[in-house]
């Protein structure tokens, strides 16, 4: 009999027999308050370790590796590897499992949200992967956002919903926010869904795997930071046309020229529409100061 464990659980061969996984007995406890659910089924691991093989020799970092078992199949890539963990039950578990096969500290005890990732790899890029906790998914792609230039690649599982809305077209009821802020910069794939029960404990929704990767913009041409107030105020009033939602993004009574974009709702625009409106935008508010 030869047998493998993942961390929390167990892996046991038969000869000429099916695989058969049994649950040992648990060893670090998931929390509600982190958003942890943790995965139990290793062909999902194993999966979604391979997403990463999308972006190739650069290094790979691991948001939240709970009991590792995604974690085992990233080392197994033989690539320069750290994983993020804030829970310290998680960190004290983690820390004896793979001293050997992951050189220097691999381990960075810490809240992803509040990390420098400028100093995790010298600088240089790496991909973002992860079984990301369901209370910060969005928080962890606005993070991504603003510090595109160290990740090419993201992939990962997340609340299906949350997938849904990144990789979402105009037109669709998902369409928002995320989808156009993210979809500036990369090209986004929903890859598949996974179901509640290959977790412990069970989410009350389904979660799905995505893979994100830089498309070929090195700029948006336009005002960046006022392409994102607009994405963020029209949505935020989404059932109003642009030329309601858009005047909390202008100060005073500055006339905005008639178009057909301003008669339109924000799930309407696509990303280069969205950039055409913000460079319309700017230049009645540079006629309005003039």
């Amino acid at each position: 009999m030869n047998s493998q464990s993942d961390g929390g659980f167990f892996w046991s061969v038969l000869t000429n027999a099916a695989p058969v996984w049994t649950i040992q007995m648990r060893i670090v406890r998931p929390k509600k308050a982190l958003g942890q659910h943790f995965l139990k089924d290793l062909g999902i691991a194993a999966a979604i370790a391979d997403t990463v093989d999308g972006c190739a020799g650069i290094p790979v970092l691991e948001v939240g590796p709970g009991t590792g078992v995604l974690t085992q199949f990233l080392i197994e890539k033989g690539r320069p590897f750290k994983a993020v963990e804030l829970d310290r039950e998680s960190v004290a578990f983690l820390q004896g499992k793979w001293t050997r096969e992951v050189a220097g500290d691999w381990l960075v005890e810490g809240d992803f949200l509040r990390l420098d990732l400028a100093g995790l790899f010298d600088g240089g890029p790496f991909v973002l992967t992860g079984n990301y906790p369901y209370n910060i998914s969005s928080q962890i792609f606005f993070k991504m956002l603003d510090n595109m230039d160290l990740v090419p690649c993201c992939t990962g599982m997340l609340q299906r919903e949350v997938a849904m809305r990144l990789c979402a077209a105009p037109g669709n009821k998902s369409y928002g926010i995320l989808s156009v802020l993210v979809q500036a910069w990369y090209d986004a794939e929903y890859l598949f869904t996974v179901r509640p029960e290959v977790f412990d404990p069970p989410p009350k929704v389904h979660s799905a795997v995505i893979r994100l990767t830089r498309n070929g913009r090195t700029g948006l041409g336009c005002d960046a930071a006022l392409f994102r107030r607009i994405v963020k105020a029209t949505f935020n009033q989404r059932r109003k046309m642009l030329r309601n939602s858009i005047r909390s993004c202008i100060e005073g009574d500055v006339p905005l020229p008639p178009n057909p974009w301003m008669e339109r709702r924000p799930e309407q625009l696509s990303v280069q529409d969205f950039i055409e409106l913000t460079n319309l935008v700017s230049g009645c508010l540079k006629d309005g100061k003039g």
